[in-house]
Protein backbone atom coordinates (compact mmCIF):
# COMPACT_ATOMS: atom_id res chain seq x y z
CA UNK A 1 0.00 0.00 0.00
CA UNK A 2 1.05 3.10 -1.00
CA UNK A 3 0.48 6.16 1.51
CA UNK A 4 1.32 9.81 0.27
CA UNK A 5 2.75 12.30 2.49
CA UNK A 6 -0.46 13.82 2.81
CA UNK A 7 -2.54 11.15 3.64
CA UNK A 8 -0.21 10.00 6.59
CA UNK A 9 -0.34 13.77 7.93
CA UNK A 10 -4.26 13.01 8.08
CA UNK A 11 -3.93 9.89 9.89
CA UNK A 12 -0.92 11.04 11.92
CA UNK A 13 -3.89 14.03 13.34
CA UNK A 14 -6.84 11.76 13.75
CA UNK A 15 -4.46 9.55 16.15
CA UNK A 16 -3.52 12.59 17.92
CA UNK A 17 -6.77 14.06 18.03
CA UNK A 18 -8.43 10.63 19.10
CA UNK A 19 -6.17 10.70 21.82
CA UNK A 20 -6.18 13.87 23.20
CA UNK A 21 -10.23 13.51 23.71
CA UNK A 22 -9.96 10.40 25.14
CA UNK A 23 -7.21 11.90 27.75
CA UNK A 24 -9.49 14.95 28.56
CA UNK A 25 -12.99 12.58 28.87
CA UNK A 26 -11.16 10.44 30.91
CA UNK A 27 -10.26 14.04 33.59
CA UNK A 28 -14.05 15.41 33.58
CA UNK A 29 -16.82 13.77 34.93
CA UNK A 30 -16.79 12.14 38.80
CA UNK A 31 -13.78 12.51 39.71
CA UNK A 32 -13.31 14.09 43.06
CA UNK A 33 -10.43 14.59 45.25
CA UNK A 34 -11.32 13.03 48.39
CA UNK A 35 -13.32 10.11 48.55
CA UNK A 36 -16.58 10.61 50.75
CA UNK A 37 -17.86 8.23 52.99
CA UNK A 38 -22.07 8.42 52.60
CA UNK A 39 -24.10 8.61 55.86
CA UNK A 40 -26.10 5.47 56.17
CA UNK A 41 -29.33 7.61 56.37
CA UNK A 42 -29.76 11.43 55.55
CA UNK A 43 -32.69 13.52 57.49
CA UNK A 44 -34.98 15.53 55.66
CA UNK A 45 -33.23 18.42 55.71
CA UNK A 46 -30.34 16.85 54.47
CA UNK A 47 -31.78 15.40 51.57
CA UNK A 48 -33.44 18.75 50.43
CA UNK A 49 -29.94 20.19 50.37
CA UNK A 50 -28.49 17.18 48.18
CA UNK A 51 -30.78 18.14 45.98
CA UNK A 52 -30.02 21.95 45.65
CA UNK A 53 -25.94 20.76 46.16
CA UNK A 54 -26.28 18.60 43.03
CA UNK A 55 -27.97 21.75 41.14
CA UNK A 56 -25.65 24.14 42.73
CA UNK A 57 -22.84 23.08 43.94
CA UNK A 58 -21.71 19.72 42.40
CA UNK A 59 -20.11 21.46 39.03
CA UNK A 60 -17.12 22.76 41.23
CA UNK A 61 -17.26 20.86 44.85
CA UNK A 62 -17.60 17.29 42.96
CA UNK A 63 -20.10 14.62 44.11
CA UNK A 64 -21.17 14.61 47.56
CA UNK A 65 -18.52 17.25 47.96
CA UNK A 66 -15.77 15.51 47.79
CA UNK A 67 -14.02 18.84 45.40
CA UNK A 68 -13.29 18.53 41.83
CA UNK A 69 -10.09 20.29 39.59
CA UNK A 70 -12.80 23.42 39.65
CA UNK A 71 -13.38 23.47 43.50
CA UNK A 72 -12.16 22.53 46.72
CA UNK A 73 -13.63 19.40 48.56
CA UNK A 74 -16.08 21.05 51.40
CA UNK A 75 -16.04 17.65 53.38
CA UNK A 76 -12.30 18.29 54.44
CA UNK A 77 -11.15 19.59 57.94
CA UNK A 78 -10.68 23.13 56.65
CA UNK A 79 -14.45 23.39 56.61
CA UNK A 80 -15.11 21.58 60.21
CA UNK A 81 -17.87 23.61 61.74
CA UNK A 82 -15.28 25.41 63.93
CA UNK A 83 -13.04 26.63 61.76
CA UNK A 84 -16.04 27.73 59.11
CA UNK A 85 -18.68 27.85 60.16
CA UNK A 86 -22.56 27.74 59.15
CA UNK A 87 -22.59 32.13 58.63
CA UNK A 88 -19.65 31.87 56.76
CA UNK A 89 -20.83 29.33 54.23
CA UNK A 90 -23.77 32.08 53.96
CA UNK A 91 -21.51 34.85 53.07
CA UNK A 92 -20.00 32.63 50.90
CA UNK A 93 -22.32 32.20 48.75
CA UNK A 94 -23.89 35.61 48.63
CA UNK A 95 -21.47 37.34 48.37
CA UNK A 96 -18.61 34.91 46.76
CA UNK A 97 -15.16 34.78 48.65
CA UNK A 98 -11.80 35.39 47.54
CA UNK A 99 -9.21 32.34 47.59
CA UNK A 100 -7.42 31.71 51.00
CA UNK A 101 -6.85 27.90 51.27
CA UNK A 102 -6.63 26.20 47.88
CA UNK A 103 -5.55 27.21 44.13
CA UNK A 104 -9.01 26.99 42.95
CA UNK A 105 -9.32 30.51 42.48
CA UNK A 106 -11.90 33.21 43.87
CA UNK A 107 -15.55 31.37 44.34
CA UNK A 108 -18.16 33.54 42.84
CA UNK A 109 -21.36 35.05 44.40
CA UNK A 110 -24.46 32.59 43.59
CA UNK A 111 -27.47 34.58 42.56
CA UNK A 112 -30.68 32.48 42.67
CA UNK A 113 -29.48 30.36 45.94
CA UNK A 114 -31.47 31.93 48.67
CA UNK A 115 -30.58 31.82 52.87
CA UNK A 116 -32.86 28.99 53.18
CA UNK A 117 -30.99 26.72 50.09
CA UNK A 118 -28.01 27.21 51.80
CA UNK A 119 -29.42 26.26 55.29
CA UNK A 120 -30.40 23.06 53.67
CA UNK A 121 -27.06 22.89 52.16
CA UNK A 122 -25.39 22.42 55.09
CA UNK A 123 -27.62 20.06 56.53
CA UNK A 124 -26.22 18.38 53.87
CA UNK A 125 -22.72 19.52 53.96
CA UNK A 126 -22.81 18.91 57.86
CA UNK A 127 -23.91 15.40 57.99
CA UNK A 128 -21.40 14.33 55.11
CA UNK A 129 -19.04 15.80 57.36
CA UNK A 130 -20.11 13.95 60.34
CA UNK A 131 -20.03 10.62 58.30
CA UNK A 132 -16.41 11.11 57.60
CA UNK A 133 -15.32 12.20 61.21
CA UNK A 134 -15.18 15.11 61.21
CA UNK A 135 -17.30 17.84 63.61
Amino acid sequence: MNFSRTNLTILAATVITTLVVIYYSRQSGDQTIVNVQLPADLSAAAIAGRDIFERQCMACHGKNAGGTKNGPPLVHIIYESGHHGDPLFHRAVRYGVKAHHWPYGNMPKLDGVSSGDVTKILAYVRELQRANGIN
